[in-house]
């Protein structure tokens, strides 16, 4: 199996660990291709020698592999999503981050989940993403985000006013910090610091979420990914800010910004025994008494 290794930097208690994952897919023989940043890290870490390894540059040569693993937290995940985009290559989350929802394989399960995967015995989840269409701001070639778009003040005390359409239907009107437009997949990252509701990962939906609301009765939204979206933002600022996941652009003011759902999905690999569930029980300390 040809297999391609995204990573950012991590601290040295798992300098170890990220070792051993390469000592034994090499000695199984799987074919390591890792991404050209990460591997000059590596490097300095004494983790792979030269030349022990290939290396990628771009998203073009994803494709080419079976599985991508992604090292590092659920920003890293993200980051991984940049790469792989609509290549149908599915992503393994090695976790040397925090909270893990996305990245939810411990360096303890790595064993476990070599072999899963050459046993074929796990599972891909498939998370929709939200694309950003805006003619005054350049996304690049990937305006995609699989966690969330926020819209926000840019360098201003002041509150942001954003005008909400669901196809030509009016919303409402928001006079806030911002609004962040989360995918299922985003529920659980800024939308809910904010208040928002947590969605399974199959829902067909958006979840719009105020960031810090002048009115208090301006309640977090879940709609269908059906149809459009339509943003605009207003204030004393003649420009704003709008991320897609943690990617930052600045938005001319009254700058309307469609939002709709993107025509791939990424395919995040699990282990059979993993779930929605356990992973929010574990994540958010569901079900357990702090009083014992």
């Amino acid at each position: 199996m040809k297999i391609a290794v995204f990573g950012k930097h991590f601290g040295q208690e798992y300098n170890r660990s990220v070792t051993y994952l390469f000592q034994e897919l090499t000695r199984r023989g799987h074919t390591l291709v890792v991404y050209a940043p990460f591997m000059a890290f590596l490097r300095e870490q004494g983790i792979l020698p030269e030349g022990q390894v290939a290396v990628f540059s771009n998203h073009t040569e994803v494709a080419q592999n079976s599985l991508f693993v992604s090292i590092g937290g659920d920003g890293t995940v993200l980051d991984s999503v940049c790469l792989v985009r609509d290549s149908n290559v599915p992503i393994l989350g090695i976790n040397t981050g925090r909270l893990g929802f996305l990245s939810n394989v411990s360096t303890e399960e790595m064993d476990e989940a070599i072999v899963a995967i050459e046993m074929g015995d796990y599972y891909l989840d498939e998370r929709t993403l939200i694309k950003a269409e805006c003619a005054e701001v350049d996304f690049g070639d990937f305006p995609f985000a699989l966690n969330e778009v926020t819209v926000y003040k840019h360098n201003d005390a002041s509150m942001v006013t954003i005008e909400a359409y669901m196809g030509d239907r009016y919303l409402n009107t928001y006079w806030a910090d911002g609004l962040i437009v989360a995918t299922p997949t985003g529920s659980t990252a800024y939308s809910l610091s904010c208040g928002g509701p947590i969605m399974m990962p199959g829902a067909r939906a958006f979840v719009l979420t105020p960031i810090a609301p002048h009115n208090l009765n301006v309640r977090p939204l879940v709609v269908p990914n059906t149809s459009d979206l339509r943003l605009s933002a207003d204030g004393r600022s003649s420009s704003h800010r709008i991320s897609l996941d943690a990617r930052p652009f600045n938005l001319p003011g009254n700058t309307p910004v469609k939002l709709t759902t993107a025509a791939f999905t990424i395919k995040l690999l699990n282990l059979n025994h993993q779930h929605f569930f356990q992973t929010i029980r574990n994540k958010m300390l569901w079900g357990i008494d702090k009083r014992n």
